[in-house]
């Protein structure tokens, strides 16, 4: 069970969002703070897995608490506030998740559902922190109950096939470039997405990032790159020299219609303890496209995409990985590579060049 304190000065709202997480079977609020220096105390005396802050408190702002913590004492850390035009700013700062409080007219049920899925995304993440953690001394009067809900159960891992089924594309079609990426997989993609030119084929992108981070994220590439580049909506035809980002909370599928490529959204379970799943994107990539794809596997923890990635360069696609000197985490990649599954490995600073490369067909 992960532990959370919730931060935010107005009494109700820590109340309806304590009540949002404690719904969880996986969380557990610890605790509440009205500021950032009543936060401050709690966090050294409780070490939460996971803090929630809002931006509008009175002494100091939410801003100035995250940029703090990141510093002083990093960790995961959602944002929850009515503030939703500093997106990707909150990101910047720190942030692992965002989550707009409710607008006028918006129902409870929608922001619940926000909160929940912006939670249980971040389960992997949350994982290998509290792994790290080190464990706090505390009298055991001050220690934290935590219920074990596990019964020695392990999360069962969802295989692609129980979502989509497989079946090859048996022929090409026009280029199509996939790209799935994970932990630090967010300044990864700006680095490339940098270096891009205009008129590639088009770009579909699967990044594990939280609900309500993935709108602001995709603009932020958009903003610093000659690619188009939008969060994708549902049957969306796929044009050259536009990029699709998948959005936080469901799976990104391509789909081949006459000469084009359609993408949906498919909001299933997760897959490879993931949604969106890098496996699903990949597997749709080769039902639609086959060998005329190029898969990219980035920067990640765990094993998302192996499946998919390890079926398109069976089926003849030009498949690449990052390699493990300029990977964030070397999980994603390595899984891939181990699987059999890619043709070149590839430092960050020269993935654009070889996207570029197999557009211009100097590689396949």
């Amino acid at each position: 069970m992960y532990t959370v304190l919730v931060i935010d000065d107005s009494v109700s709202m820590r109340k309806v969002i304590s009540d949002i997480i404690n719904a969880l079977d996986e969380f557990e609020v610890v605790d509440t703070a009205c500021d950032a220096f009543d936060a401050r105390e709690k966090i050294k005396q409780l070490e939460p897995d996971l803090v929630t802050i809002d931006i509008n408190m009175p002494k100091m702002s939410g801003v100035t608490f995250l940029r703090n913590l990141m510093r002083l004492h990093p960790m995961p850390a959602v944002v929850i506030s009515g503030e939703s035009a500093r997106g990707s700013d909150i990101f910047n700062d720190g942030a692992v998740g965002f989550v707009p409080k409710p607008a006028l007219g918006e129902t409870m049920q929608s922001f619940h559902t926000k909160v929940q899925e912006t939670l249980m995304n971040l389960t992997f993440l949350l994982k290998q922190y509290t792994l790290k953690k080190p464990k706090p001394i505390k009298p055991v009067a001050q220690q934290v109950k935590k219920v074990d809900l596990s019964n020695g159960i392990v999360e069962r891992k969802i295989h692609p096939d129980e979502v989509l089924p497989k079946m090859p594309a048996s022929f090409g079609g026009a280029k199509i470039i996939g790209i799935g990426s994970s932990t630090g997989g967010v300044e990864s993609l700006l680095q490339v997405f940098k270096k891009l030119p205009d008129g590639l084929p088009p770009i579909v992108m699967t990044q594990h990032i939280p609900y309500g981070f993935s709108s602001s994220f995709a603009q932020r590439l958009n903003d610093h790159s000659s690619v188009n580049v939008v969060e994708v909506e549902q049957d969306t035809i796929l044009e050259s020299g536009w990029a699709y980002l998948a959005p936080g909370n469901q799976h990104l599928v391509i789909k081949k219609q006459g000469n084009d490529y359609i993408a949906t959204l498919l909001d299933a379970q997760r897959v490879s303890r993931h949604k969106p799943s890098v496996d699903i994107m990949f597997r749709s990539l080769n039902n639609s496209a086959g060998s005329s794809a190029m898969a990219v596997m980035m920067t990640g923890m765990g094993d998302d995409g192996s499946i998919g990635i390890k079926e398109l360069y069976d089926n003849g696609a030009y498949t690449v990985a990052q390699n493990e000197e300029s990977c964030v985490v070397f999980g994603m990649p390595a899984k891939a590579i181990q699987a059999g599954a890619i043709k070149d490995i590839v430092h960050l600073n020269d993935i654009a060049k070889y996207i570029v490369d197999f557009a211009n067909g100097r590689k396949k």
